[in-house]
Parts: C-alpha cells; structure tokens; sequence
C-alpha cells in the first residue's frame, strides 16, 4: 500500500528575498517521514493573491495532503487564509469560535483584541481550527489544505496538533555509508545497485573534505531487511 502524498506550500517575500531562512520545511519533512507521509513537492510563492491560489489548487488537486506555512498574522500582508477561501469558493470572515479564543487570551495578557489581532480570526467557513498552543490564533483546514503560521515556533505547534489526525502509512527508513572516492569512481556500480534494489531509494551526497572527494551513500525504504540486503552489497563493492 503506498503512503499518502503531501506537498508544502511556503508562503512569504521574505523567503524569496533572502532576508528570512526557512526552517519549516525542514521539520515538516523529519515529521512526515516518522509519520509515514511522503513529502514530494515544496514551492515558495511571493505575497500575492493570485500566486498563491493557482498554487493551492495545482498543488490540493495533485497531492493527498498540503501544508502551508506563513501569511496569517495581523497584518496587511497576511492574506493566505483570504486566499484558501477563493481557492475553494469559501465565504470568509471573522468567526465567532477563533474571536472567543483570540478575546480570552488577550484578556488574560492586559491587552486590547483590536482591529489588527481581529484579521487572525478571519477563517473560512468551512474550515476547522488547528489548535496553537504558543500564540492562541488558530491555524485552519479546508479540504486537505492545512493552513498554518510561518514562525517557526508556532508552525512546529500546530504540526503537532494535525499530525495525529492523519492517516500515515510506512516510516520512511534509511542507512548511510561514506565512501571516500569521487562519484564518478562510483556511479557505475551505484547505478547497477539501484537497478537491482528498485524498490529502495539510493542517494549519493558528495563532499570534498581536505582536498578529497568523497560521497555518503543514503538507502531508504520502508523495509529494514532489503535496505540491509542492499548496503551489505555495497560494503562489499566498496570495502572501508
């Protein structure tokens, strides 16, 4: 049985412009794969409307799963949740369930729920709340696009709120093994390796460390006893 696919969806000029580094990606993918979802696809798309709605529906309608990372905060800027709800034709306002949570958690802080905080109400009707317990203001589903927050913080939250509502398949397993010689003194019995292991994924990750070449060969799958099968070949190919 294959694993359900998923796509991310970063969303954000500061990505694009160099001036914020994405960490999100990174931890969704480790998460993914103990969870047994293949992550398959990630775009990065500027703060703009039309970008980002063509995006979630290429991306909702080719991949089982998508997560979207930035663009629901108070500010101007911030018009991911107004674009999900174009993308799938959703009526969207301030809703009355994420107000309640948004009103109790400034009220316990000393502070003013104004018009500014309000824009992180705004949900689409059809969607259901992802729960963040760092900063209170709700991420949101709709169909299989999980909306979330892009601070880094806050995202790791609310992917672990979503995470057990999924259905998983197979943990993504892997082995790795340096080998000190250049890829092109490899590629040919990597190559003839891969044929015969079809069913694992076979990486090679080249360094120059010291003036040397090298490459650290990764075997992935999602069956334990082939991935040793197929580094016991290679060990013997190419012997520390």
């Amino acid at each position: 049985m294959q694993n359900p696919t998923a796509a991310m969806l970063v969303i954000g000029d500061e990505i694009l412009s160099g001036r914020t580094r994405d960490a999100n990606m990174y931890h969704l993918a480790g998460q993914l794969t103990e969870h047994g979802i293949d992550l398959r696809e990630v775009r990065v798309v500027s703060d703009d409307a039309p970008a980002i709605i063509s995006a979630v529906k290429a991306l909702s309608a080719t991949y089982d799963i998508i997560f979207t990372s930035g663009g629901i905060g108070p500010t101007h800027d911030d018009i991911t949740a107004d674009c999900i709800a174009a993308a799938f034709h959703d009526h969207i306002d301030i809703r009355p369930d994420a107000r309640a949570l948004l009103q109790a958690h400034y009220s316990r802080n000393g502070q003013e729920l104004n018009d500014a905080r309000l824009r992180m109400a705004r949900i689409p009707d059809s969607a259901t709340l992802i729960d963040n317990p760092v900063s209170i203001a709700p991420g949101f589903t709709v169909q299989n696009v999980h909306v979330m927050a892009g601070v880094p913080s806050v995202f790791q939250a609310m992917v672990a709120s979503i995470l057990p509502t999924l259905i998983g398949g197979a943990p993504l397993l892997s082995q790795t093994l340096r080998i000190d010689l250049g890829e092109g003194d490899i590629a040919g019995p990597l190559g003839a390796l891969a044929k015969n292991f079809e069913d694992l994924s076979i990486g090679s990750y080249p360094f120059q460390k010291d003036g040397r070449y090298g490459a650290n060969i990764v075997i992935r799958g999602q069956d334990m006893a082939r991935i040793n099968m197929a580094m016991d070949q290679l060990k013997l190919e190419f012997p520390a």
